[in-house]
């Protein structure tokens, strides 16, 4: 069961998940391991459980175990120069992973990475821009290499775009046409569909412009 992965420290809940196979990657590992999931959290005390926390405003920062699985699908297009969406970026945690994942000093493309975070709380987003402050990453704020806004997460930001990846938090009845639209060729979208019940969808656009759905997961 995923709430197993509970640690006691940032490193040793990435370890558990790593250890139940929902972490594949060193990269992934290395990227939330530089994330303390402590500085997105409301209470400090529970950072590192392996369950969804209430960040007010009746807003959820999600398990990590679905934040790994969301990397982890998105991975093929998380490198450095990509342009990376995450709606709903809540307290800004995955926005940071995201960001990890790109970073590349030694690449030339890294100047050209982006990650726009976007979230319609406008209080969440000063929070969030807060957190990742507080977690070292205020110069790629300054440079904006991590943009984070108020808007509505469906229409995405078309102006920032085309994207390589785009994350989704929250379920949507349908899946959202603009966001399919600001998908680069090739990207990939993640992102939980449904009403009564949910599906996590995996979109990819290829080269040519062709979409493909394909079902992950159930989820709640």
């Amino acid at each position: 069961m995923a709430w197993r992965c509970t640690g006691a420290t940032n490193a040793e809940l990435i370890a558990n998940m790593a250890k139940a196979d929902i972490i594949h990657s060193d990269r992934v590992t290395a990227a939330m391991t530089k994330v303390d999931r402590a500085n997105y959290v409301r209470y400090a005390n529970d950072a590192y459980e392996d369950s969804p926390q209430t960040i007010g405003y009746g807003a959820t920062i999600s398990a990590p175990h679905m934040h790994a699985h969301a990397v982890e699908y998105l991975l093929p297009f998380l490198k450095p120069g990509s342009r990376v969406l995450d709606v709903g970026s809540g307290s800004g945690y995955l926005s940071a992973v995201l960001y990890q994942l790109l970073e590349d000093p030694s690449d030339p493309r890294n100047k050209d990475s982006k990650v726009v975070g976007i979230e319609h709380v406008s209080e969440l987003v000063e929070w969030s821009v807060g957190n990742l402050r507080k977690d070292g990453l205020g110069s790629a704020l300054d440079k904006g290499q991590i943009k984070m806004i108020a808007g509505d997460g469906r229409k995405g930001l078309p102006e920032d775009g085309p994207y390589d990846a785009i994350h989704v938090g929250a379920a949507a009845p349908t899946l959202p046409k603009g966001l399919v639209e600001q998908l680069a060729r090739p990207g990939r979208m993640f992102i939980p569909v449904g009403t009564r019940t949910q599906q996590v969808l995996q979109i990819d656009k290829d080269a040519d412009g062709n979409v493909t759905e394909k079902p992950l997961f159930d989820v709640l």
